[in-house]
């Protein structure tokens, strides 16, 4: 009906969703023949929540974790910093993206629990504000690094350790066995007189029963011989008992592993739908242990946590004993994130009521619910730690900027808000076109934190892509540290951080919306 429509598409399925991209912007260039692919206004965009959301919900369960969005190749890192001593200024970073809530600091209302509060957090506030702040923690862009192309080197190695092929009371009878084995020959070797290596072999011959009795040998020789056989007859069923623990493993290997007895400071995730499952993928990348708890055996990230050998307890999270199998109370967070809020709130109170300074990241939907929760979970343990996030939250702002043009960047979560980081042509934009990097900035709604020094004819069409792979050491054209009385030109590009509203704003104010203003 309109090949020229920009196309966002929901799918979960990678792979599937980069052939759906493909075919469908090839559809759109050909209804467009003559007319350059970079010109047309068509893009398509396939987007999963799951994959939007799940650095997020990893970040939250981890302490230290930093929260970054790409831009150019480079990771733009933002930090919480907790509130300066009396006589201590605050160091900004590079930038101060937001002021935290007064809550936010105290652990049992982490995170403002009044959502939407006077005491909420406060997004992009100028310096005056931040300087006037008190007692409360900031988000800053901390530093500005080159994305390193070579994995971390943590990967899950797929190899079978002899540990799990054998059990630890079969190791040391091996061990034992093995040792005695040697005490004999060198027992044979001091009272015989013989070759070490003779004196060895006719320990074996004697230790697997050969027929080479000693008879008329000397008595310590006869004894000797006697021992090894008995010595022998123990090895028998150490052996059978080895070959059938050999079977037993290679017969479970596909099967869900158990967390291990001595496990600590691990994270405990619960549900393994299509959330739980790329949340699992991005904390395995991270090099986090993990032991999950799921009630469907036959749930979408099963697979994925038996392929890559993660401890998984099937059961419900809400019996007793589920939790504690899961090891929670040596656990170093709970992260909730099954489908249903009054499911993951059950698992919370009871992880609390067995070890209750436990960090805990609740997958909440509804931000009145989210309210009531700390208001309750504050009063019961005061002492520890809460987070909630809602996905739908997270992802919402990544679809609506597909819509746009590709132009988000990536989102950052303030507690139950959200500061978004977009890429705008100046070109057409009032608000920004002509103005100082200081008349741009708008607190509370938007602030311009990079410029894109690249000629336009060489920039990157997707700042948030990947550098490609034949060109990994391509610099990047972005400059930070702008001068404040930088003037924005027509022709440039810019990264900035904005605010729900302040990005809409911008592009209600934007060539595009002129446009579609003077075609209706």
């Amino acid at each position: 009906l309109n090949p020229q429509l920009r196309l966002v598409i929901r799918l979960y399925n990678r792979k599937l969703g980069q052939h759906l991209e493909h075919l469908l912007d090839q559809a759109a260039a050909l209804s467009a023949p003559g007319v350059d692919p970079e010109a047309l206004d068509t893009t398509t965009t396939v987007l999963s929540d799951a994959d939007t959301a799940a650095p997020a919900l990893a970040a939250t369960a981890v302490a230290g974790t930093s929260k970054v969005v790409q831009a150019d190749g480079l990771l733009l890192r933002a930090v919480e910093r907790t509130p300066p001593g009396r006589g201590e200024v605050a160091d900004p970073g590079l930038c101060t993206l937001a002021l935290l809530s007064a809550t936010a600091n105290d652990p049992a209302g982490a995170e403002g629990s009044d959502v939407g509060g006077a005491e909420g957090p406060l997004l992009l506030p100028d310096e005056r504000t931040v300087a006037a702040a008190t007692g409360r923690g900031t988000v800053v862009l901390e530093a500005v690094s080159p994305t390193v192309a070579a994995p971390n080197g943590r990967t899950t190695s797929r190899r079978m350790p002899l540990s799990s092929l054998f059990s630890r009371r079969l190791r040391w009878s091996l061990a034992g066995l093995v040792t005695s084995v040697l005490a004999l020959a060198v027992a044979s070797w001091a009272t015989t007189g013989d070759h070490p290596l003779h004196a060895g072999y006719l320990t074996l011959l004697d230790l697997f029963a050969i027929d080479d009795p000693a008879i008329g040998e000397p008595l310590a020789r006869q004894l000797l011989q006697l021992l090894t056989g008995l010595a022998g007859l123990l090895l028998l069923p150490v052996l059978l008992a080895a070959v059938l623990e050999a079977l037993g493993t290679f017969r479970t290997a596909s099967a869900l592993r158990r967390p291990p007895r001595g496990l600590s400071g691990h994270v405990v995730l619960l549900g393994l739908g299509k959330i739980g499952t790329r949340v699992l993928a991005r904390l395995r990348e991270l090099g986090i242990p993990v032991v999950c708890v799921e009630e469907d055996p036959e749930a979408r990230g099963v697979a994925l946590a038996r392929r890559l050998r993660v401890p998984t307890v099937i059961g419900d999270v809400t019996q007793e004993g589920v939790l504690e199998a899961a090891k929670v109370h040596r656990a170093h967070a709970l992260l909730a994130l099954t489908s249903s809020d009054i499911t993951n709130l059950e698992a919370a109170l009871h992880a609390r009521s067995v070890k209750p300074d436990l960090r805990v990241a609740l997958r909440l939907f509804d931000d009145g619910f989210a309210t009531a929760v700390y208001r309750t979970l504050r009063s019961a343990h005061p002492r520890a730690l809460t987070r909630s996030r809602s996905v739908s939250t997270l992802a919402a702002p990544a679809f609506a900027g597909a819509m746009m043009g590709r132009q988000i960047l990536g989102a950052i979560p303030v507690e139950r808000s959200v500061l978004l980081f977009a890429a705008l042509d100046v070109a057409g934009h009032p608000l920004l076109d002509g103005r100082t990097v200081a008349d741009s900035f708008r607190a509370g709604s938007r602030r311009v934190i990079a410029l894109d020094a690249t000629a336009p004819s060489e920039r990157r069409r997707d700042l948030a892509a990947s550098p490609a792979d034949d060109d990994p050491d391509r610099p990047t054209g972005l400059v930070w540290d702008l001068h404040p009385g930088y003037v924005l030109r027509p022709e440039d590009r810019v990264v900035l951080a904005a605010t729900r509203q302040g990005l809409a704003e911008l592009l209600r104010h934007g060539p595009l919306a002129r446009t579609r203003a003077g075609d209706s």
